[in-house]
């Protein structure tokens, strides 16, 4: 770790005041720091954070973004959801003005080691599984980052001795300076959040970002069946890889019916196939990234096969939800992308009736049309990307316009037939609807039950 800044008396900007900045703000006033946050929403919007926030002596700039703010700061830290590249950031930065992500901060305060994953899918279940593999390995274990609890909230829970294992996206890798993980995993490399990079070479760049300061003595472990991450191969750390279709000569891979760990000295099974209950060949990816990092880690083979056996998944991700008159419904809201639809589509054998639509992160949906020509026999489009969406996959599969989750999952239910599976996976944001894509997912599984209740209901009539 560089070691702890000192914050007292310095001037702090937080721009955004989601779970992230207030943590943020809360977490630098705390060490003395004057602190100002900024928010285009007004204080009706927030909520009950704005005032906690100012009984911690944090002044609030509401309803809009005044320049002048900006420039009068020793230090800004904007949440993720704001552009690295915001006007008023920009010209910050140009006087002179450290900007750095909420992880940056947080890991000059941080102790103990550090798990850093990110990629374009799969973050959060190999995120909840290798912290899972950990902790059951009986070693102090802090889950944070992009997954609900922000690193920053986490720094009191850290010792020396801990592993804190953090989901990262690009939004924070890219506003880093000296972030260093002990181990850091790149999943994968698909098309994802173009509006906001542009390009498919910048939001790759800001991934690998990862990688940035990672020495000797640290470890990266990367996929060696995605052949996008091969230019982002780091040359500092030791390279792990880990593949579900080829050997590798260090990492983890499925060889038979087995995951076998190699490295330079040894090489041992560490779990069989049949211990991972996930579904998707996604998920055996996610497992090999997961249990990989947890080796490096100091977990050994039995206590890694103990916990992939006793995973229970995570929720949001191809979760099942219920099963109504031979109609299995799963909840994916977390395949905000497109390429974690088609690993969700991937996942089922029958007929599929798909809940598709959200809001569009300038994603290409043609790609779905063979897939869903495979596997689906309807797409239920809701959001503000039904139109999109319906025009690139046209002649594909049925489609009905929905327009809400809530009508979707009610023409499904009416449409389904026994040996069906409704599928929400938007491949979309969820913020044109929901605040975020487990709103999204809640809302859809609270329809699921009253579905299931209404069912058994009608069954118990007719006794």
């Amino acid at each position: 770790m560089p070691g702890q800044i000192e914050l007292r008396g310095k001037r702090v900007l937080v721009v955004g005041l989601a779970r992230t900045g207030v943590a943020t703000a809360l977490f630098c006033a705390a060490r003395g720091a004057t602190v100002t946050a900024t928010d285009t929403r007004s204080e009706s919007e927030i909520g009950g954070a704005a005032a906690t926030l100012r009984d911690r002596g944090v002044a609030l700039e509401l309803g809009g973004h005044r320049q002048a703010a900006y420039l009068a700061q020793d230090l800004i830290v904007p949440s993720p959801g704001v552009p690295a590249d915001d006007s008023h950031l920009e010209a910050a930065r140009s006087k002179g003005v450290t900007i750095w992500s909420e992880v940056e901060l947080a890991y000059r305060f941080m102790k103990g080691r550090l798990i850093g994953i990110t990629g374009s899918n799969g973050k959060t279940t190999t995120t909840v599984l290798a912290a899972h593999i950990l902790q059951a390995a009986g070693m102090h274990t802090i889950l944070a980052g992009n997954i609900g609890t922000p690193l920053i909230a986490c720094i009191e829970k850290m010792t020396e001795d801990s592993w804190t294992v953090a989901e990262l996206s690009s939004f924070q890798l890219e506003l880093i300076d000296s972030f260093r993980p002990d181990i850091g995993v790149l999943l994968n490399l698909t098309p994802d959040h173009l509006d906001r990079h542009h390009t498919m070479e910048a939001y790759a760049a800001a991934k690998a970002r990862l990688f940035k300061n990672q020495t000797g003595t640290d470890a990266a472990i990367l996929n060696a069946d995605d052949p996008a991450l091969r230019p982002y191969t780091p040359k500092a750390p030791r390279v792990f890889w880990f593949s579900r279709k080829q050997s590798v000569t260090q990492g983890t891979y499925a060889r038979g019916q087995e995951l076998v760990f190699r490295s330079e000295t040894t090489e041992e099974a560490l779990l069989r196939l049949q211990d991972i209950s996930l579904p998707g060949a996604h998920n055996l990816e996610n497992v090999l990234a997961a249990a990989t990092a947890a080796r490096l880690a100091g977990a050994s083979a039995a206590q890694i096969a103990s916990a992939v056996r006793s995973f229970p998944g995570v929720e949001h991700r191809i979760e099942f939800v219920a099963e109504i008159g031979g109609v299995r419904y799963y909840n994916d809201s977390k395949a905000t992308n497109v390429d974690a639809t088609l690993k969700a589509l991937d996942s089922f054998s029958g007929r599929i009736l798909i809940i598709l639509g959200g809001k569009d992160k300038g994603s290409d949906y043609a790609v779905l049309r063979g897939p869903l020509r495979d596997k689906a026999v309807l797409a239920l489009l809701i959001g503000a990307a039904a139109e999109k969406i319906e025009t690139q996959i046209a002649g594909s599969v049925a489609i009905e316009r929905s327009e809400t989750v809530e009508r979707a999952v009610e023409t499904a239910s009416h449409a389904a037939q026994p040996g069906d599976v409704v599928l929400l996976a938007p491949a979309c944001a969820s913020f044109d609807q929901f605040q975020n894509y487990e709103h999204r997912g809640r809302v859809f599984k609270e329809l699921v039950h009253q579905l299931e209740r209404q069912a058994a209901g009608a069954t118990s009539g007719k006794r």
